[in-house]
């Protein structure tokens, strides 16, 4: 892999979720040696901290049946504004969550640079609820709507008004937990999604092979990847908020981050939903840490 200058930014946010803890994440993933382990790959990094979250005394707000919309805006723009900047400098982002709500803010701050960006979400669940359609107002549970452009309009017009990524560029990776007004957005949109039915049915070489395709198919400028630690099995992460049994395996997470390191798609990621409260002996940021180093070239030959 070419080496890339990365920088580095940590979002301690967790009003997007009603578990607290996952604020906490960007610490855990850099104490379990994310900086150094991307270093020795030969890639030049900066560590460029962490986005101010609001630490006024949490109380669950709700505004038009969104829990912390207030709080979930002020980091996500601040974010948005600083992943703008790292990109007109050239340089690769690497977001670290908290929880997964950050992916409104890393993805529209990206649309500074890309303007036909593709989205590889690597999840459990699907992310696409509205005020309308979610069970618990709970934000994080919304970030791909909102980039979709559906939504509440606070949350939808950050960094610049409406649409960030277009349906079809999306690309979703080990769902097994969808709502059923989700199940009708997907369908009504035909975004392109690989249950955990079709990595069992077919293998992950074969769905990367067909995501990977598909991908490149588009004419894109960038291709994002937004990796919730969900989206493997709880055996291996357990420090997670909404965790779902049956997932993705550690050894198929790292084939299909090395398949993307091969396609020389990816152009920036996030890794989200760490939560060192529920872990054990930060297993689940080790995890996430070794991830980065197979997406961003680390190989054992």
């Amino acid at each position: 892999m070419k080496k890339m200058n990365i920088s580095l930014i940590g979002v301690p946010l967790d009003y997007g979720q009603s578990r607290r803890g996952v604020d906490m994440g960007p610490s855990a993933i850099r104490y379990a040696g994310a900086v150094n382990r991307l270093k020795a790959i030969g890639h030049t990094l900066k560590d460029e901290g962490d986005v101010q979250v609001s630490a006024v005394e949490r109380k669950e707000r709700e505004v038009a049946k969104l829990k912390n919309l207030e709080e979930v805006v002020q980091a996500t723009t601040e974010l948005a504004n600083r992943v703008a900047k790292v990109v007109e400098k050239g340089n690769f982002p690497l977001v670290l969550g908290g929880d997964h709500s950050i992916a409104i803010g890393t993805i529209a701050g990206l649309t500074a640079k890309y303007k036909n960006l593709g989205v590889i979400w690597y999840d459990a669940h699907v992310d696409m609820n509205t005020s309308e359609t979610s069970p618990s107002g709970n934000i994080h549970g919304m970030p791909l709507a909102v980039l979709m452009g559906r939504g509440h309009e606070r949350l939808v017009n950050i960094f610049k008004e409406g649409q960030k990524v277009k349906p079809e560029n999306i690309v979703i990776i080990g769902a097994r937990s969808v709502d059923p007004g989700e199940r009708e957005l997907i369908k009504a949109l035909g975004i392109k999604v690989f249950t955990m039915h079709e990595i069992d049915r077919d293998g992950m070489t074969s769905v990367m092979k067909e995501a990977i395709d598909y991908l490149k198919a588009k004419n894109l400028d960038g291709v994002h990847l937004s990796l919730d630690l969900d989206g493997l099995d709880p055996l291996y992460t357990p420090g997670v908020g909404t965790p779902v049994p049956g997932g993705i395996s550690y050894r198929e997470s790292h084939l299909a981050m090395e398949m993307l390191e091969d396609s020389g798609l990816i152009t920036s990621a996030e890794f989200v939903e760490v939560n060192p409260i529920l872990d054990e002996r930060n297993k689940t940021a080790d995890v996430a840490v070794g991830l980065m180093g197979s997406l961003l070239g680390e190989k054992l030959l």
